[in-house]
């Protein structure tokens, strides 16, 4: 857990075992209100949320890697490989996950598939505000932390990398009860959609 171990487990994979590409996958933390337990979000991209600039006590989200009064950037994020999104579009087209139980929102409802931004961060998010300032300021979908790390170490070697997050809270008040409830339920619906995306993903 964390982006400290997340970036040494990624570096082991990509350097010593020589993988062609990293998937990491699990649940987050919604922040879209549009969203439900039990959703999908599939990275397109990712945002190290904690990395920045800080002025005025207020964190500016800078690119990881950037310093910036020697090295300016506006870049800001991870960007997934498009022909990697491309293939994944297609493999999950028509696609459904069994519907949560009645705990997880009952009536039947099937978790949909989104894809967007990742934020990670090293912190539990458990605060309404900050769960809006991060969606309306940075745009995401889902928090976690682990994605972030993933993609820095991938693309300095190069290679492929995706982030399948299935949500098990919203991040909010109610996110640790949230978590313990439903993290099963939600985590085997995460796994369901890698095992369907396996045949593609060895091939990038």
């Amino acid at each position: 857990m964390g982006k400290v171990n997340t970036g040494l487990t990624a570096t082991l994979l990509a350097d010593r075992f020589g993988c062609r590409t990293i998937v990491f996958t699990g649940v987050a933390g919604g922040l879209d209100p549009e969203l439900c337990i039990g959703d999908i979000v599939i990275a397109d991209r990712v945002v190290q949320h904690d990395f920045g600039l800080l002025t005025d006590e207020r964190l500016r989200p800078y690119q990881p890697g950037h310093i910036p009064f020697i090295e300016p950037t506006e870049r800001l994020g991870y960007p997934v490989d498009p022909a990697v999104i491309d293939r994944v579009k297609h493999r999950l087209d028509g696609f459904t996950l069994a519907p949560l139980s009645t705990a997880a929102g009952g009536g039947g409802r099937q978790p949909r598939i989104y894809y967007g931004t990742i934020l990670t961060g090293d912190q539990y998010l458990h605060c309404e505000r900050t769960r809006n300032r991060l969606h309306h300021e940075l745009g995401g979908m889902a928090v976690e932390m682990e994605g972030g790390a993933v993609a820095q170490i991938c693309a300095s070697f190069d290679i492929p990398w995706l982030v399948i997050r299935a949500l098990s809270d919203l991040a909010g008040a109610d996110s640790g009860v949230d978590f313990n409830r439903f993290v099963g339920e939600v985590a085997a619906s995460s796994a369901r959609v890698l095992l369907r995306l396996l045949p593609v993903l060895t091939a990038c």
